[in-house]
């Protein structure tokens, strides 16, 4: 039977024997020994080498893998396989041109690059498979293994090859009972002549105009990789020991960091096939590290499978240019993935590669393999958290948090279509993720911890929320409209911004006032809008004036007892509210009708938090300190104190209890430096005292 969790802490890096072995070093004992002195105890292995597992069609070479086991055993370090798939050998290319995927914008992709194949292709299945059955069938005996990682950072890559758009059509037969009709009524395709006819003369639809159609095909692609990581965790199974779990390592929007709902997959759906999510955070450091980014990772990838826990299978040591963390700064970094529910942190990679394309993505150690101060100060987090004094006490820690963002995958493919501020595909403006991360970074910069759910959620997960909040849900299908509508009362608070419950499923919008089927419950009702263009501004008892931003949408109340938050102060629009509460059932819901700016959207969710009766841990310490709490096992809370600044603050502790993680000093060279922290470990302190935590810091209290 799978694991559904780790039977430790997990912590250690990928390993990459084989990329060594071309200078003739044989120094992987070496390279075990410092991991264990690092208070290392895992690995991951074998992803994106399938040219070194397979060099030849049918020639498999697991030299390097069994190398890295035998290591791995004698130094007493468990490995996580990854299967090799997401980058195809040269001969399978030369085999069949047609595993690389014909991309969107950029035609047929070439060989050379990594995740460019057409994970639909059958020539990529079979070899795939062959590869997958060798690997796992080679290692899962192994005692030191005790997990797989199917694939790596799975998407569609864009592809729109003659097979994927086959198979799609195939899907839209099935869905529309073989009409063409019924799908052109659906997808209003008798517009500009985008009507279809023929299911055998389907048009190539990467050059389609029709977004209901392109949201459609998004859609569909997002389901391959469902079944894709399905398929191969299937696969795995069929091998794997008692006790071994399958993950994936999920990626998010990529901004030169990790940044919001991932587009080319569903991490939800796809996550009902893995037995723990795994995930990659990367994240801006030095003078940039806020801890939003994995904050958000986090709470994201602790819902993949409703609120279990989850590991960080990939993130920073050094990384890329600017991003060396200042002292302090990594072990800072370990403990926020920690207070999100992470049961293991994992370093890309282990060592830095002399050549190719990541050459200076630097790894723990840099490229002369010798200590530097990321190492020193990861082994100071890793001795930590293998100790059972505090490693064993945190991990498997749960979260219950009051709050949720609900997210859409077909919100986010639609907005990059019809985009908020301009209507059109030009990339102009804000996005669907600036938006949800407008509301995400507001409460964490008020210390108010939420989860993200997706937007299909049953009722039952829904109701388990004091507050539900609606970053530009545009596509919402009936089902979820209801499922918010009973919420609201029953007795939930609601929040939703402006460009929320726009259209159905198929980015068709509703026929009704807007918000579709919610004037009631929001007691207000629209069907104009426009640009705020810098000079609509808000004004209210919620928030200082604040200038709209992207779009502001002309609020017409529909109830007599509307309270009304903020208005517009243009001459042109003054006569139209635009936020508001409306008391519906025994709960409200309240309406954004516009994007807030940074400060305002952190007021108007002040204030909200405040009228939906929550009060978070350390809300008074908001713009002082992030504080995070967890559930442990035993069943005391840990409250973490994270300092993300370049001074030390002081402030009045929220919580009682004992210090189990202090603020150590660390120096330069990455060592601890033997000066007294301001808090001792195994020392207690009482709510209300004064605590200070140093620049770049974390102290976590037990209580």
């Amino acid at each position: 039977m799978s694991k559904t969790h780790t039977n430790q802490f997990l912590f250690g890096a990928a390993y990459y024997d084989e990329y060594i072995l071309p200078h003739n070093l044989d120094r992987i004992e070496e390279d075990f020994a410092m991991m264990r002195e690092a208070g290392m105890n895992v690995i991951r292995i074998a992803e994106f080498t399938w040219s070194t597992e397979e060099p030849e069609p049918g020639v498999f070479n697991f030299e390097h893998v069994d190398r890295a086991l035998a290591a791995a055993e004698k130094f007493g370090i468990k490995v996580i396989i990854g299967t090799p798939t997401a980058a195809v050998p040269s001969w399978l290319v030369e085999l069949d041109p047609h595993v690389l995927a014909v991309q969107d914008n950029s035609g047929q992709a070439k060989y050379g690059a990594r995740q460019n194949m057409d994970i639909v292709n059958g020539t990529y299945r079979f070899y795939a498979e062959r590869i997958i059955r060798k690997l796992v069938s080679h290692t899962a005996p192994h005692k030191q293994v005790i997990g797989f990682q199917v694939d790596n950072e799975t998407k569609y890559y864009d592809s729109c090859s003659p097979d994927m758009q086959k198979l799609f059509v195939q899907s839209l037969r099935k869905r529309f009972h073989d009409s063409t009709d019924e799908m052109n009524k659906a997808f209003g395709l008798d517009y500009w002549s985008n009507r279809v006819d023929s299911w055998e003369n389907f048009p190539d639809v990467s050059g389609s105009i029709n977004q209901s159609l392109r949201g459609a095909f998004d859609e569909f692609r997002r389901g391959v990789v469902t079944e894709y990581l399905a398929w191969q965790a299937s696969i795995v199974r069929e091998y794997a020991r008692d006790g071994q779990f399958v993950t994936q390592n999920f990626d998010y929007e990529w901004r030169g960091y990790s940044f919001g709902v991932q587009p080319a997959v569903n991490h939800f759906d796809a996550g009902k096939a893995l037995d723990i999510a795994g995930v990659d955070i990367y994240h801006p450091t030095e003078e940039h590290l806020t801890g939003k980014e994995i904050a958000f990772g986090g709470d994201l990838s602790r819902n993949v499978k409703d609120g279990r826990n989850f590991i960080v299978l990939e993130t920073q040591a050094q990384g890329q240019h600017g991003w060396l963390p200042y002292p302090g700064q990594l072990r800072l970094q370990a403990y926020s993935h920690v207070a999100n529910g992470a049961d293991g942190v994992m370093y890309w990679h282990w060592h830095s590669i002399h050549n190719s394309f990541e050459t200076y993505w630097k790894g723990v150690l840099s490229h002369d393999f010798a200590k530097n101060p990321t190492y020193e100060e990861a082994g100071i987090f890793g001795r930590e958290m293998e100790s059972p004094e505090i490693g064993g006490r945190l991990l498997h820690s749960k979260k219950n948090n009051r709050v949720a963002i609900m997210v859409s995958n077909e919100a986010l493919t639609a907005l990059n279509w019809f985009r908020i501020e301009t209507g059109f595909p030009d990339g102009q403006g804000m996005a669907y993720n600036d938006v949800v991360r407008r509301f995400y970074d507001a409460l964490f910069e008020l210390n108010v911890e939420a989860d993200i759910i997706p937007v299909n959620s049953e009722s039952e997960r829904i109701n388990r929320y004091d507050m539900v909040i609606t970053p530009a849900l545009y596509v919402a299908e009936q089902e979820v409209i209801d499922n918010l509508r009973t919420y609201v009362e029953q007795g939930g608070h609601l929040v939703s911004s402006a460009r929320s419950f726009v259209t159905n499923n198929d980015t068709k919008v509703w026929q009704d006032a807007a918000p579709h089927s919610l004037t009631d419950v929001f007691g207000v009702s629209y069907n104009q809008f426009t640009r705020p263009d810098d000079v609509v501004t808000v004004s209210g008892n919620v928030a200082k004036t604040f200038t709209a931003e992207a779009i502001a949408e002309m609020l017409n109340p529909t109830a007599d007892n509307l309270e009304v938050l903020g208005t517009y102060d243009h001459y042109a629009w003054d006569s139209h509210p635009a936020i508001t509460r409306h008391v519906f059932g025994k709960g409200d819901a309240q309406y954004i009708a516009v994007i807030p700016s940074v400060e305002a959207a952190r007021e108007i969710l002040r204030e909200a938090v405040a009228h939906a009766g929550i009060t978070p841990v350390g809300a008074q310490l908001a713009g002082v300190v992030t504080v995070r709490q967890t559930i442990t096992p035993e069943g005391k809370k840990a409250t973490y104190l994270l300092n993300y600044s370049a001074e030390p603050v002081t402030f009045a502790s929220p919580v009682s209890g004992e210090v189990l993680v202090a603020p150590e000093v660390i120096g330069q060279d990455g060592k601890l430096t033997g000066e007294e922290a301001s808090l001792t470990r195994g020392t207690s302190v009482t709510e209300g005292e004064s605590i200070t935590v140093g620049r770049w810091n974390v102290a976590v209290i037990l209580g």
